[in-house]
């Protein structure tokens, strides 16, 4: 039975790959700094893509490796990037056959810090002589949440509510990885997003009504390329919708 590794195994779409893999036929190992051993039916390897501790026993034995670990806020550039190229030396010297790295939609277009580390990364996915898919994924409705839950702390909520996105369940995210496995290197497979472009005013006003909050949404007007880009809908793919599952039935349903 083929044996796939799963980086960042205990953070949201990590968690939610891991039993789509065990669904679909495969032994499955999880990976992160602070393994969970709350997920059941898988084997857990610690490893640190930042210092590249453990990595080597982590792919030891692995057919395929999920590369869905990443840091937007802390090291990223020695986790996403470095981290990303100390994978792949690990992922060449055990022979392993297939790596996928889960990156966003519009990381070429749009020039957020987060995002220029992502491109990075994949341009040594590409470089890194190790068969290869990269799957640009949008925004999940659980980041969305968080941001306007973060904004909300105050008694305006103030949003750049003309931003563009086209989120997506987790879950329904995890899918496309898991099936990605099955089918092999794809090289840079078609960008998706969720089930509908919305902007981000639109979104505030979903979150509100399901949340019972009454504080006023206020137009935050950002300037820049950053804020230009999500404007256009940069981190849209809305020619590759992906999913059923609509931000308002996320929200009656999702537990905060």
């Amino acid at each position: 039975m083929p044996l796939v590794l799963v980086t960042g195994a205990a953070g949201g779409l990590g968690r939610q790959i891991l039993p789509r893999l065990i669904a679909n036929g495969f032994s499955v190992r999880g990976t992160s700094r602070q393994p969970d051993p709350g997920i059941s039916g898988i084997e857990w390897a610690r490893s640190d893509l930042a210092t590249g501790q453990g990595l080597a026993e982590a792919v030891l034995g692995v057919d395929a490796v999920v590369h869905a670990a990443s840091s937007s806020t802390r090291d990223t550039w020695a986790i996403d990037v470095e981290g990303t190229s100390k994978l792949l030396e690990a992922c060449r010297a055990a022979n392993v056959r297939h790596i996928i790295y889960v990156s966003i939609v519009g990381v070429d277009r749009i020039p957020l810090a987060y995002y220029k580390a992502k491109l990075a990364a994949e341009e040594r996915i590409m470089a890194g002589r190790v068969p290869w898919t990269i799957q640009r994924a949008p925004q999940f409705f659980s980041l969305v949440e968080f941001l306007i839950r973060q904004a909300a702390r105050y008694p305006l909520i103030f949003l750049p509510t003309d931003f563009k996105g086209q989120p997506v369940d987790t879950g329904e995210a995890a899918d496309v990885f898991a099936d990605l496995v099955r089918r092999g290197p794809s090289g840079r497979t078609p960008d998706f997003g969720g089930p509908k472009v919305m902007q981000l005013g639109e979104m505030a006003a979903a979150w509100k009504a399901a949340r019972k909050v009454h504080k006023p949404v206020v137009s935050l007007p950002l300037m820049g390329k950053v804020a230009a880009g999500f404007r256009a809908g940069y981190n849209t793919a809305p020619g590759y919708r992906v999913g059923s599952l609509q931000w308002e039935d996320w929200l009656n349903r999702a537990e905060f």
